[in-house]
């Protein structure tokens, strides 16, 4: 019992000095664990194995791919949109939103979701964005209290519960204890934040962006201006036929800068968009809609001769360039690159450069030092220092940057295309999810709930919500995975030493004649303490058997025990750096340690004692 406390002493001590990370603290004290022999190698690597982290795997995944498709952003945009100007409006706002979505997505996922909307529109308002951050992190914790998968400590506790062979907790059990979290949060922070986050002034920009973004370089190169779609009719002459037998540049001096071709089941949810790069030999079918840039006159002979339909009236009289967002970049991107001095192309045309055959990639445009070069480019020489826009996939504009050094590409087309958003997905993602909280929430449905989670998750992947499977994977965050994983066991080791027996024995006998009451306040504000230090779900993962344990040793109901320490994991306001929250907004709202000690730590210890005094009412001993 003695090795194992030091090894949790240590484990404790390099979470709170935070040089070593996380993961590799827990692994390293699970190592020891199997060194001293206090644990087999099998119950050791079983957290690995548990449904818990299995569960937390899935749900970045789904998590992810409700970022990935835009279906969050969408969602919270036009809710917030309803604040209008007023201040109060928009603080209750924010506070529901960012709960509401941080019941079902990690919490560090919705603020960084929920971050530049919040900035946007108090900058639209005329609000210092500052009063509106920190709340805007601590409703995320608290939004994770309404429902199970909402934060890691509340899967934490279903586990403890399970493993001792009481009733589960369903997914909407954490419901009244969030829904009183949220509540309890917006009477507190309402006049905290106007009295101690709303002295400094507005941050101000630090110039601009250096990296211009897909839709500025559509602006720039007046992508779309000029932009016309046509769609092939059934029975078209020109279904079957190659964009080259066209001949659509030469006669007609147009550019086809892609080829959209719908896919459509029977059910709407279903519906699906293939981008085509628009080469010679893409072959033409009926329903096709191409975006081509060009003389509307030229356009309009185009269409007249192939008998074909003009979808868009023509747009560039009011200069502001509103069919930039026609321009979707979800499987087909655009780029600069610079050729350098020493250039094989240089003196080439464009039509000679070979850029079509080697890379796969079309040359939109030119700019020449001040001047735009964007038409009859097939027969302009290229010059030293010319900037040329490439149109083609992500992967080949990618590979520009690696197999030549004739030119230099501009920003990272990866990372770029890691930002498109497929919001055509949106609805396919919003109906797994549904069909996810279906599957957790019906007991009628018989799928327990890691197996809905990670068939979720799976759906995920396979209906395109995202770009590659890489993507699904680059979700995942791994360093939350180990810890939790690597951490399990060793509550294991600390019930089968009676370390946890010793533990709450002391607890028991410190408090547990002051009634289950004083002994479950114990419990939630050592809870809460230690959280202030180390991550919540070490936290939770560490007092989850004591808190057990405890209970049975008085003869009560553990329920409102283990709330207690899901409640007080979660909810720690006190500090910037308790929970990666806190730390996001810190920056962006120009915070102080200080005002996180303002304005969270009174909410902190309010909401505990509002907590030990509801928890039984909800959860009686």
């Amino acid at each position: 019992m003695v090795v194992t406390l030091v090894i949790l002493a240590l484990s404790a001590v390099l979470f709170v000095s935070g040089k070593i990370r996380s993961d590799v603290v827990a692994l390293c004290a699970l190592v020891l664990l199997l060194l001293f022999h206090i644990l087999t190698p099998d119950e050791a690597l079983s957290g690995f194995s548990n449904s818990v982290v299995i569960m937390m795997i899935g749900l970045f995944v789904v998590g992810g791919a409700i970022f990935q498709t835009g279906l969050a952003k969408m969602i919270s945009g036009k809710i917030l949109q309803l604040a209008g100007k007023s201040e109060t409006r928009l603080f209750i706002l924010v506070m529901l939103v960012t709960s509401a979505i941080g019941a079902f997505v990690s919490n560090t996922g919705t603020v960084a979701l929920m971050l530049p909307i919040v900035v946007s529109l108090a900058a639209n308002a005329h609000i210092n964005s500052s009063r509106l951050l920190m709340p805007l992190a601590f409703a995320s914790s608290m939004g994770g209290m309404m429902t199970l998968i909402g934060t890691p400590p509340n899967l934490v506790i279903q586990n403890a519960l399970t493993n001792a062979g009481f009733e589960p907790l369903t997914f909407f059990s954490f419901l009244p204890v969030g829904l009183i979290c949220v509540f309890v949060g917006m009477v507190v922070l309402m006049p905290l934040s106007k009295i101690f986050l709303t002295k400094r002034g507005t941050e101000k920009s630090d110039g601009k962006n250096k990296n211009k973004s897909l839709n500025e370089l559509a602006r720039e190169y007046q992508l779309s201006e000029n932009l016309f779609r046509i769609q092939i009719p059934e029975k078209s002459i020109v279904a079957g036929k190659t964009i080259v037998e066209l001949n659509i540049r030469q006669q007609y001096h147009l550019n086809i800068l892609e080829v959209r071709r719908t896919v459509s089941s029977q059910s709407r949810l279903l519906k699906t968009v293939n981008q085509k790069l628009a080469d010679p030999g893409t072959v033409l079918r009926s329903g096709d809609v191409l975006y081509v840039n060009g003389d509307f006159e030229k356009v309009r002979e185009f269409v007249s001769r192939f008998s074909l339909v003009l979808l868009d009236a023509h747009t560039i009289e009011d200069g502001k360039g509103n069919l930039t967002s026609d321009l979707a970049f979800y499987d087909i991107g655009i780029a600069e690159i610079v050729l350098m001095p020493s250039s094989r192309l240089l003196k080439q045309t464009v039509g000679d450069s070979g850029f079509r055959e080697k890379f796969n990639v079309n040359v939109l445009g030119i700019r020449r030092k001040n001047d735009y070069i964007l038409h009859d480019l097939k027969d302009v020489k290229m010059l030293s220092g010319d900037v040329l826009l490439v149109q083609g996939t992500w992967k080949d504009i990618a590979r520009l940057s690696s197999e030549d050094s004739d030119w230099v590409v501009l920003g990272q087309p990866l990372s770029e295309a890691a930002k498109v958003t497929l919001d055509y997905k949106a609805p396919i993602a919003a109906a797994i999810m549904l069909l996810m909280i279906l599957m957790m929430v019906f007991d009628s449905i018989p799928v327990a709930p890691v197996t809905a989670v990670m068939i979720a998750a799976i759906l995920m992947v396979l209906t395109g919500c995202f770009r590659n499977v890489e993507a699904a994977y680059k979700t995942i965050n791994w360093e939350s995975v180990v810890l939790i994983a690597a951490m399990l066991p060793m509550s294991l080791a600390l019930e089968k030493t009676g370390a946890s027996e010793y533990i709450s024995n002391s607890l028991v006998s410190g408090l547990g004649g002051y009634g289950p009451l004083a002994l479950m306040a114990g419990i939630y504000f050592t809870t809460s303490l230690m959280t202030m230090f180390i991550s919540n779900t070490a936290t939770a993962v560490l007092l989850a058997p004591i808190a057990m344990q405890s209970a049975l040793q008085i003869g009560v109901s553990p329920y409102p025990f283990l709330f207690a320490v899901a409640v007080g994991a979660s909810m720690c306001f006190a500090s910037p750096f308790s929970t990666p929250p806190n730390a996001l907004v810190m920056p962006a709202g120009q915070y102080t340690f200080m005002d996180y000690v303002k304005v969270g730590l009174p909410l902190q210890i309010i909401m505990g004692i509002v907590m030990i005094f509801i928890l039984p009412l909800l959860f009686p001993f």
